[in-house]
């Protein structure tokens, strides 16, 4: 029995609340369960140096975790600090990049900033999944104001963890889980069902490759969870 008594196919409950910051081109509140994300895009009329006079636009994202978004507060940390932080900033830049077409930008840059407020689990994949609905957000924002022809966004993107709880795969593990699991992993899939990234842990012994297809399969369906909850905020915000 899992400690919140869900079934090992169950999501916490996905609440993604648009446009909940009034001065970002886009804005979600992002709560799996009691984790809760708050992720902001803003546009730049401009591009970092590796990217002048090309043509390209570029998308980047910064990762962090208020000092009382856990059991006791913790300083407040940056991400040029590197470590944990400056990791997870970089999984979400480019898991977002994976589906956004850079030449349809134009020189533009859209920064995320993800702010963790309060965690229990699985900051990371509520960072991406709310980080593309305030992305998708954002560029409708440019649409409307005749800044981009078309769609720059190729696809959706979400993600979620699965772990392996006393011997049983479980899907979208919370702070008890994810601190006894036996291994644990996140995955980061498109709409249309690409992969983008898999970061995979045994946390003790080696776990075999049927776990790990089993794990795949549970992800597969909560991201299809998550891509319908992302499509029905975006179609009732527009």
């Amino acid at each position: 029995m899992r400690p919140s008594k869900r079934a090992p196919d169950q999501l916490r409950e996905i609440v993604l609340e648009p446009e909940v910051a009034r001065y970002a081109e886009g804005s979600c509140l992002a709560k799996f369960g009691h984790t809760h994300v708050l992720c902001c895009a803003s546009v730049e009329d401009s591009v970092p140096p590796f990217l002048r006079n090309s043509g390209r636009g570029w998308v980047t994202a910064e990762y962090g975790m208020l000092p009382r978004s856990t059991h006791s507060r913790m300083d407040r940390k940056r991400t040029a600090e590197g470590g944990r932080t400056q990791e997870i900033s970089r999984l979400i830049g480019r898991s977002l990049r994976a589906i956004t077409d850079m030449p349809r930008l134009g020189e533009r840059q859209i920064r995320l900033d993800c702010d963790v407020l309060q965690a229990d689990g699985g900051t990371r994949t509520a960072a991406i999944t709310g980080a593309y609905v305030a992305l998708a957000l954002a560029v409708r924002h440019m649409r409307r104001l005749g800044a981009v022809e078309g769609n720059p966004l190729k696809d959706s993107v979400a993600a979620i963890s699965c772990g392996l709880y006393r011997g049983q795969p479980v899907l979208d593990l919370d702070y008890d889980e994810d601190s006894q699991a036996e291994a644990d992993a996140n995955f980061v899939l498109t709409g249309s069902g690409g992969i983008v990234e898999i970061q995979g842990t045994a946390e003790a012994d080696p776990f075999s490759e049927d776990a790990f297809v089993r794990l795949l399969g549970l992800a597969k369906t909560g991201c299809e969870a998550l891509t319908a909850a992302q499509k029905a905020v975006l179609s009732a915000d527009e």
